[in-house]
C-alpha cells in the first residue's frame, strides 16, 4: 500500500500520467512465463490456484493473446475477432485489443499468477482508489497478471518498409478470492505509441482500425441485449485519455468490478475514500497480507483549503480531464490584497458514508450591516448534508452552506451526473394553440429526450401532439433548445445549464413569430432526478404559431446566444432564422425570442456574468408515420466577449438600419448588424438582386423537367409527356406500360418453379427458379442427386426444385460431410480408414485394394493386395514407394517406418523418386519428367525432359520461370544469370505472388498457393499445402464443383486448354445481373451483385458477378451509357473494366505503368471520362474511358486522397483527403480549375463521398468522427445525417437512402436520409472486408439532351 500512496502522492504533485514503476512487478525475476513470439499466439490454458468469478460465472483457466486480450477459454483464429467490434462470440478481457505481433524481437508478453504481499498490497490499493466504499473490506487471496511490453502492431514488411519504432506498454491485473472479482488496467506514460493496426486484408490501402478496450461476456445468443459488454473506449480521442484519465484519481490507473454480478461496474463512482477505520479488515487465510490503513495521501499546498479538513487521511481524486483538467469542487479564498481567488482542492472537506468531516470557509463578501450572524440559527452541513447528492460534498461558509459536485461529476451539488455520460430525460406536455385557422388542444403527450454529455448533443422527441401543430412546432427549435443549453459542452472556465440549476428550475420563453407576428409561450419546469438519474420535466405551449402545409421540411440554421446571469435567474433573448423548404422552393423566416431561467442556486458561488451558447448543428422532422416531432442540437458553452458586456439596442431592433428590401437585417454583438440577402437573392450594396438559379445551374429540378427562374426563387415543370411524381420533384411518364408480371399477362411456368422478370416496356422474360432447368414457359426439376453432390457415406434425396443429403446410419453430419460415429461420437477418419472404406483402384490390377492399418489409423508400412498376393512398401501418404512391389509367392519387401522413408527427402529428391506430369507449356510434353538435383537436393537452375530434349529455368520451388523454354536442338537457356526478359504476369501468376507477399515469402504447410503452368495459366489440379486436399479448376482457376478429394487420393482432372466442341458460353465467373436497380460491391478478390426492391436489399438474391483472382478490387463505378463497371485494382496497380452482358471478358485499361495505390474511381458518362485517387503517389489524375488522353489533374497539397465522387451535369468534381492533420474535402470543375476547400473543420477520416444527382447534395461518410454528413456543393447548409456509424469505407446514395460499406460489420448498410435510422443490413456469407460501392440505374440519371 505504500508503493501505491507514494505513487498517487508523486503523480499529484506533477500532474504526470503513471509512471514506468506504476506497474505491477512483472519478468522473468517473478517467475513469469512468457508468451512464445508471434502475430497470433496464445498461452496454454493456465489452471487457477482457486477459481475465480467473473460475469457472475466461475472461471478456472485463463488464456492470454498476442492481441491484448485474456479469455476464460482459449482463442479463436484471430480473423473471427481481432477487427470486429463488441461484442465477442468469447469472453474477453481486452486492455487493448488490436493486431499485434512480436514477431522479431518486438517485445515480450509475460502473464503468472502471484499471491505475494507486495503484489497483492499494490493491486488492493488500486482497487480501494476507484472502489472507496463497496471494496473497503475487499482482501484479494490471489492475483493473475498480464504485461504486455514494449509490443508492436502487426505490418506487412517487404524490403523497402522498415518496422515500425511505435512500440506499447500495458498490463492488465485480475485480483480476486472466493467470492469477488476486480479488474486493473494500467497504462504508463508514454506506452501507447500507436492508437489501432491496420486490417490484414486492406494490403496497401491506407486505413487503420482503433482498438477496443473494455469487456465481453461471449453470450452470442443475442449480440443487441444490454449487459453483454462493456466497452471503456474504441476510438483514437478515448484511446488517447488512457492515459491521461483514469476512474480511479490516479492518471492511467482503471479499475473495474467484474465478479459477482453480470454487468462491468467501472470504479470512480463512489466519491472520496472513507477515513481510516478503526480497525483493519480480517484476512481469511493465515499468511495473506494485511492492510494496516487504506491508501492516503496530501493535497499539494497550492490546491489545499484555507482551512484544514478533518478525519483521517483520504484518497485523492485527481483526474485529468476533458472539463478544464481540474476538479470542480470550488473554494473562495481571501487573497492578500483583500479580493477573493479561487483555487482547486482535490478533495475538499465532504460527507461520505458513515465519516464526518467539515471544512469551514469564510465568505469574503459576508456584511454585517446586511445580515447579522447567529450562530444558534445558522444552517451547517451536519444538519443539512442529506440535501446534498450521493455524489457531492458539503462545505460550510459563514453564513450557511453549499453542496458542490465532486470530481468527475457535474451539477448544483444537490442534483449530480456523471461527466461525460449519456443522460435520458422523461416530461409530458400540453398545450393549447391556435395554428392558422385551427384551434388545437393536447393534454401529457410524451417528451423524451437522451443527451450525449461528452460532446453536447442533445436529441429531443415529443409523440402524440395532434395535427396540425405538429408540423406548426417545427421551427420551436427552443423547446429542445432547452437541453442543448442544460448539457452544453463546457469551454475551460465555463459552466453548462445544468452545472448551474441542476434538476431543479422553471424556464419561461416568449417567441414572436415574423412577419405574421404570431406569439406563443413556453413554460418548462424541471421537478428533479428520478431513479437512473432520469430528469423529469413538464411542459405547457399556450399561444398561436404560423401554419406549415404538408410535404415540408424546416432548416435551422447554426446560432450564438448570449446568457445573463444573476444568482437565481438566467436570461436570454435573440432572433433566429430558419427555411422552410417546400420541393424545390424555400423561404426564409425568423421570430424573435424572450427567455429567463429562475432557480434555488447556492449564494457563495460566483457565476459567470455571461456566457455565449454556440450550437453548430440544429435539426428539426416531423415523422408523419410514428407521428413524432424530434429536435437534435449539438452546442457547446463558452466565455462571452469583452464587446458582449453593454450591448446596446440592436438598429435591425429598432428600425434605424440601412438594409434595403428584400435584404433582412441581422442582429450582430451589441449595435452590430449585417444585411443579409434571402434564399434566392444575392447582395448587391445594401439591398439584392435576383439569382437566376436555372442559367447558374443550381435549380434542383430533376430528369424530363424544365427549370423556370421567379423572383427569390425557380419553379420546375415538367417535359410533354410526363408528369409530377409523388414528391412534387421529380418526372415520371404520363401513362406508363403496364407490368405483366403484377397484372398476370405473362406466361411463365408457375411461381414455385420459375419467375417473371419485367424488361419496363410492358413486356416481360421469363427464367426457371434454380432447382429447375427449362426456358422460363415450361419448367422441369433438376435431379441434382445424378450428380453425386453428398458425401460417400450419405443418401441423397431429391425434391421439387432441390435435394437433401442425410448421412448413412452409423455416421454423423450434414450429408456433405460425413464422419464415423464410434460409440456415438463422431470422430474423424484418417486417410487409411477412410480409404478401407471406400477401397480405389490400384493400378494396374482392375480390383479394389484394401489397405491395411495400424492401431492409429496409419498406413502400415506394408501393403498386400489380399486377391493378388502382390505386395509393396508404402510412405505416410499411403503412396507407393516406388520399385518395392514383389509378385505373388515371393517374399515381400522390409518396409521401414513410413515417416522415415520420406522424412530425409528435399521437395526436389521427393519429385524424383515420384515424378510429375510436365504441365502444358508451348510445347506440350506428355512423358513424366524426373528433376535434376543437387547435392544439397535442390533444383538444379536449368532442367531438361531427357527424353523430349525440351530445357527451361526453374525457381527455388522447381516452379518453371515463364518464357525460358527452348525446342530441342537448340542453345539451352542461361538459367541462374540475369533473369530472361518475361511476358506481363498472368493472374494466376499475380495472384500467386500476391499470396507469397502477403505470407512473407514462405508460405506455412497449410496456406495455400496456386500452382500455374508455364504459360501462366492454373494448373487443372490445384491442392492446398501439404494438407492432402486437391480439387479440379476451369482455366479462370476456380474450383470445379464436386472434385474436392479427401487426403490420400486425387481426383482426375483434365487440362481446361483444349478447343471447346460446343458453342462457346459465357464467361464462368461472369454472373449477368438481372434488370431494376442493383448496388455493386468490392470485397476483395471479387465484386458482388446486390439488387434492390425499392430501397430494401434483397439479400436473397444477393450473388457475386465478377471473380477476379489475385485482385483487390477498392474504388468501384459505373458507366450507364454502355453499361460497364470499373474498378481500381490496388493488387495489380491497374484499372479495369466490364460489361454487365454475359459473355463479357475484364479488359484492363490503364496498367500498372505509374500507379502506385489506385483507390477513389469516378465515371463521368456526359464526358466518357474517369477520374482516380492514388493515395501512393498523392495525385488525383483523369483519362477517357478507354485510357487515352491520361494527365494528371492535381499533385500537390495531397497526403492521403481516398473518395472522389462527379458531378456530370455541372461538371463539378470532389473529393476527400483523409489527412489525419489536416482532413478536408474539396472540389473543382472537371478539368481541374477553380480548386478549392469545401470541408475543413469537424471531420476525421472521409472515407466515403457521393454525389446525389436528384438532391444535388454532397454527403460523406466519415470513420472518423462516425458521422454521415451532407452539404451543398458550395459547401454551405451542412445537416448531420448519422452520428454513430461504426467504421465506414465507401458511400452511395440512392432514392431516399444511403448505402455504404463497413469494416466492423463487413458489409453493406442501409441509413434512412431523412430520419438517419438504420433500417437494413447484408452480411456477405463470405466474411472479409468490403471496399467500394456504386449503384446501377437502369437509366442514366442527370443527363442533358
Amino acid at each position: 500500500m505504500r508503493v501505491v500512496a507514494a505513487l498517487l502522492a508523486a503523480v499529484l504533485a506533477l500532474g504526470a500520467a503513471l509512471p514506468r514503476p506504476g506497474l505491477l512487478p512483472h519478468g522473468p525475476a517473478r517467475g513469469d512465463a512468457r508468451l512464445r513470439p508471434g502475430d497470433d499466439e496464445s498461452s496454454p490454458g493456465v489452471l487457477l490456484r482457486r477459481a475465480l468469478r467473473l460475469y457472475g460465472r466461475a472461471a478456472r483457466r485463463l488464456y492470454v493473446g498476442t492481441n491484448g486480450v485474456i479469455s476464460s477459454q482459449d482463442f479463436p483464429r484471430e480473423t473471427q475477432y481481432v477487427d470486429d467490434d463488441f461484442p465477442t462470440d468469447f469472453p474477453v478481457i481486452a486492455p487493448f485489443l488490436a493486431d499485434l505481433d512480436t514477431s522479431g524481437d518486438r517485445g515480450n508478453i509475460y502473464y503468472r499468477q502471484d499471491d505475494s504481499r507486495d503484489v497483492l498490497d499494490q493491486a488492493v490499493g488500486y482497487i480501494r482508489a476507484g472502489f472507496p466504499r463497496s471494496a473497503a473490506a475487499f482482501v484479494p487471496t490471489n492475483a493473475f497478471i498480464a504485461t504486455w511490453e514494449e509490443v508492436g502492431a502487426y505490418q506487412e514488411l517487404s524490403q523497402d518498409t522498415e518496422p515500425s519504432t511505435k512500440l506499447n506498454t500495458f498490463q492488465a491485473v485480475i485480483a480476486y478470492n472466493d467470492e469477488d472479482t476486480y479488474t486493473i488496467f494500467l497504462y504508463p506514460e508514454g506506452g501507447l505509441q500507436f492508437l489501432g493496426t491496420r486490417p490484414k486484408e486492406s494490403y496497401n490501402v491506407q486505413l487503420e482500425l482503433p482498438a477496443r478496450v473494455g469487456f465481453s461476456w461471449g453470450d452470442s445468443d443475442d449480440p443487441k441485449r444490454d449487459g453483454l459488454f462493456h466497452s471503456l473506449a474504441s476510438s483514437e480521442q478515448a484511446l488517447r485519455n488512457l492515459e491521461r484519465e483514469s476512474n480511479t484519481g490516479i492518471p492511467g490507473v482503471w479499475v473495474f468490478h467484474v465478479g459477482s454480478t453480470e454487468h462491468v461496474e467501472p470504479g470512480g463512482g463512489q466519491g472520496a475514500a472513507p477515513a481510516v477505520p478503526q480497525s483493519p479488515p480480517e484476512h481469511p487465510n493465515p499468511g495473506t497480507a494485511s492492510y494496516p490503513h487504506p491508501l492516503s495521501s496530501h493535497t499539494p499546498m497550492a490546491q489545499r483549503p484555507s482551512h484544514g479538513s478533518h478525519g483521517g487521511p483520504v484518497l485523492l481524486g485527481f483526474v485529468p480531464g476533458r472539463r478544464d483538467t481540474q476538479e470542480r469542487s470550488r473554494w473562495l479564498q481571501p487573497r492578500g490584497d483583500g479580493g477573493t481567488g479561487q483555487s482547486f482542492s482535490a478533495n475538499p472537506s465532504s460527507y461520505s458514508s458513515g465519516q464526518h468531516g467539515v471544512g469551514v470557509e469564510e465568505d469574503v463578501h459576508f456584511n454585517p450591516d446586511v445580515f447579522t450572524y447567529s450562530a444558534a440559527s445558522k444552517e451547517t452541513c451536519a444538519q443539512h448534508h442529506g440535501s446534498c447528492s450521493p455524489h457531492a460534498f458539503c462545505t460550510d461558509y459563514a453564513a450557511g452552506f453549499c453542496c458542490h459536485c465532486r470530481a468527475t461529476f457535474y451539477g448544483n451539488g444537490r442534483q449530480c451526473l456523471p461527466e461525460g455520460a449519456v443522460h435520458r430525460l422523461n416530461g409530458k406536455v400540453s398545450g393549447s394553440l391556435r395554428v392558422g385557422r385551427a384551434s388545437v388542444r393536447f393534454q401529457d403527450v410524451d417528451l423524451h429526450a437522451y443527451i450525449v454529455g461528452s460532446d453536447g448533443r442533445a436529441y429531443t422527441a415529443i409523440s402524440g401532439v395532434p395535427q396540425p401543430a405538429a408540423r406548426a412546432l417545427l421551427p420551436l427549435l427552443p423547446l429542445g433548445g432547452l437541453f442543448a443549453w442544460l448539457f452544453a459542452l463546457e469551454e475551460p472556465g465555463s459552466e453548462n445549464g445544468f452545472s448551474i440549476t441542476g434538476a431543479e428550475f422553471t424556464q419561461s420563453l416568449e417567441v414572436t413569430f415574423y412577419p405574421g407576428g404570431e406569439t406563443v409561450q413556453v413554460t418548462q419546469t424541471a421537478e428533479g432526478l428520478g431513479p437512473d438519474n432520469y430528469l423529469s420535466l413538464r411542459t405547457h405551449i399556450q399561444g398561436e404559431v404560423p401554419f406549415l402545409p404538408e410535404n415540408v421540411t424546416v432548416h435551422i440554421t447554426p446560432y450564438k446566444e448570449l446568457y445573463s446571469y444573476s444568482s437565481s435567474a438566467v436570461t436570454s433573448s435573440g432572433q433566429r432564422e430558419y427555411v422552410v423548404a417546400a420541393g424545390t422552393a424555400n423561404q426564409t423566416l425568423s421570430y424573435r425570442l424572450r427567455q429567463n431561467v429562475t432557480f434555488s442556486g447556492c449564494p457563495h458561488s460566483r457565476l459567470p456574468a455571461r456566457q455565449r451558447l454556440s450550437v453548430a448543428r440544429a435539426f428539426a422532422l416531423f415523422d408523419s408515420h410514428e407521428h413524432v416531432l424530434r429536435y437534435a442540437l449539438a452546442a457547446r458553452i463558452g466565455p462571452a466577449r469583452d464587446d458582449a458586456e453593454n450591448p446596446g439596442v440592436s438598429p435591425c431592433h429598432d428600425g434605424s438600419h440601412t438594409c434595403e428590401a428584400p435584404a433582412r437585417c441581422q442582429p450582430g454583438v451589441g449595435t452590430e448588424y449585417t444585411c443579409e440577402c434571402p434564399a434566392g437573392y444575392r447582395r448587391d450594396g445594401r439591398g439584392c438582386r435576383d439569382v437566376d438559379e436555372c442559367t447558374e445551374g443550381l435549380g434542383q429540378c430533376g430528369p424530363f423537367s424544365v427549370c423556370l427562374n421567379a423572383p427569390g426563387s425557380y419553379r420546375c415543370e415538367c417535359r410533354g409527356g410526363y408528369q409530377p411524381a409523388g414528391d412534387g420533384q421529380a418526372c415520371v411518364p404520363l401513362a406508363p406500360p403496364s407490368d405483366p408480371c403484377e397484372d398476370g399477362r405473362h406466361p411463365c411456368a408457375p411461381g414455385d418453379r420459375a419467375r417473371c422478370l419485367s424488361r419496363g416496356d410492358g413486356r416481360a422474360s421469363c427464367e426457371c427458379l434454380p432447382g429447375y432447368t427449362g426456358d422460363g414457359i415450361h419448367c422441369s426439376d433438376v435431379d441434382e442427386c445424378a450428380e453425386s453432390p453428398c458425401h460417400p457415406a450419405a443418401v441423397c434425396y431429391n425434391t421439387p426444385g432441390s435435394f437433401s443429403c442425410r448421412c448413412r446410419p452409423g455416421y454423423a453430419g450434414d450429408g456433405f460431410q460425413c464422419t464415423y460415429a464410434a460409440e456415438g461420437n463422431p470422430q474423424r477418419l484418417t486417410p487409411c480408414q477412410h480409404e478401407r472404406m471406400y477401397p480405389r483402384e490400384v493400378p494396374p490390377l482392375g480390383d479394389g485394394h484394401v489397405p491395411q492399418c495400424d492401431e492409429q489409423g496409419r498406413y502400415r508400412p506394408l501393403q498386400c493386395h489380399g486377391s493378388s498376393g502382390h505386395c509393396w512398401c508404402v510412405d505416410a501418404a499411403g503412396q507407393e514407394i516406388a520399385g518395392t512391389r514383389t509378385a505373388p509367392g515371393t517374399t515381400p519387401p522390409r518396409c521401414g517406418s513410413p515417416a522415415e522413408s520420406i522424412q530425409q527427402l528435399t521437395p526436389c529428391e521427393h519429385a524424383r523418386m515420384y515424378p510429375r506430369e510436365v504441365p502444358p507449356g508451348p510445347s506440350p510434353v506428355g512423358d513424366g519428367h524426373v528433376p535434376q538435383c543437387d547435392e544439397q537436393g535442390r533444383y538444379r537452375p536449368l532442367q531438361c525432359h531427357s527424353s523430349s530434349g525440351h530445357c527451361w529455368c526453374v525457381d527455388a520451388a522447381g516452379q518453371e520461370i515463364a518464357g525460358t523454354r527452348t525446342a530441342p536442338g537448340t542453345t539451352p537457356p542461361r538459367c541462374g544469370s540475369p533473369e530472361p526478359t518475361e511476358r506481363p504476369p498472368s493472374m494466376c501468376e499475380r495472384w500467386r505472388q500476391s499470396l507469397l507477399e502477403h505470407y512473407g515469402g514462405s508460405p506455412r504447410g497449410d496456406q495455400y498457393v496456386p500452382q500455374c503452368d508455364p504459360s501462366g495459366d492454373f494448373t487443372p489440379l490445384q491442392c492446398h499445402g501439404d494438407s492432402g486436399y486437391c480439387w479440379c479448376v476451369e482455366q479462370s482457376g476456380r474450383e470445379i464443383p464436386g472434385t474436392r478429394s479427401e487426403p490420400g487420393t486425387t481426383p482426375p482432372c483434365l487440362p481446361s486448354v483444349a478447343p471447346p466442341s460446343v458453342r462457346p458460353e459465357p464467361r464462368p465467373d461472369v454472373s449477368p445481373p438481372a434488370t431494376g436497380t442493383f448496388l455493386l460491391y468490392a470485397q476483395g478478390q471479387q465484386i458482388g451483385y446486390l439488387p434492390l426492391n425499392g430501397t430494401r436489399l434483397h439479400k436473397e438474391a444477393a450473388k457475386t458477378l465478377l471473380s477476379l483472382h489475385g485482385s483487390i478490387v477498392v474504388g468501384i463505378d459505373y458507366d450507364c451509357r454502355e453499361r460497364m463497371i470499373y474498378w481500381t485494382d490496388v493488387a495489380g496497380r491497374s484499372i479495369s473494366r466490364a460489361g454487365l452482358e454475359p459473355g463479357s471478358e475484364p479488359e484492363t485499361i490503364i496498367s500498372s505503368a505509374g500507379l502506385i495505390s489506385p483507390e477513389g474511381l469516378a465515371v463521368d458518362h456526359l464526358r466518357r471520362a474517369m477520374f482516380w485517387t492514388d493515395s501512393g503517389l498523392d495525385r488525383i489524375e483523369r483519362a477517357r474511358l478507354d485510357g487515352s488522353e491520361r494527365r494528371v489533374l492535381f499533385d500537390s497539397e495531397l497526403v492521403n486522397p481516398r473518395a472522389i465522387a462527379v458531378d456530370p451535369v455541372r461538371g463539378n468534381l470532389y473529393w476527400t483527403d483523409w489527412n489525419r492533420e489536416a482532413p478536408k474535402i474539396e472540389t473543382s470543375t472537371v478539368n481541374g480549375a477553380n480548386r478549392r476547400v469545401l470541408v475543413h473543420t469537424d471531420i476525421g477520416l472521409p472515407n466515403g463521398l457521393t454525389f446525389d444527382p436528384f438532391s444535388k447534395l454532397l454527403c460523406w461518410a466519415d470513420a472518423g468522427t462516425k458521422h454521415l454528413e451532407c452539404t451543398f456543393p458550395d459547401g454551405t447548409g451542412r445537416r448531420l445525417i448519422q452520428s454513430n456509424l461504426n467504421y465506414p469505407f465507401s458511400i452511395i446514395s440512392y432514392a431516399n437512402h444511403f448505402y455504404h460499406t463497413d469494416w466492423r460489420r463487413d458489409g453493406v448498410i442501409a441509413v434512412n436520409k431523412e430520419t438517419g435510422s438504420f433500417t437494413d443490413e447484408y452480411l456477405p456469407e463470405q466474411r472479409s472486408h468490403l471496399y467500394g460501392i456504386t449503384a446501377v440505374y437502369p437509366y442514366c440519371p442527370g443527363a442533358r439532351k
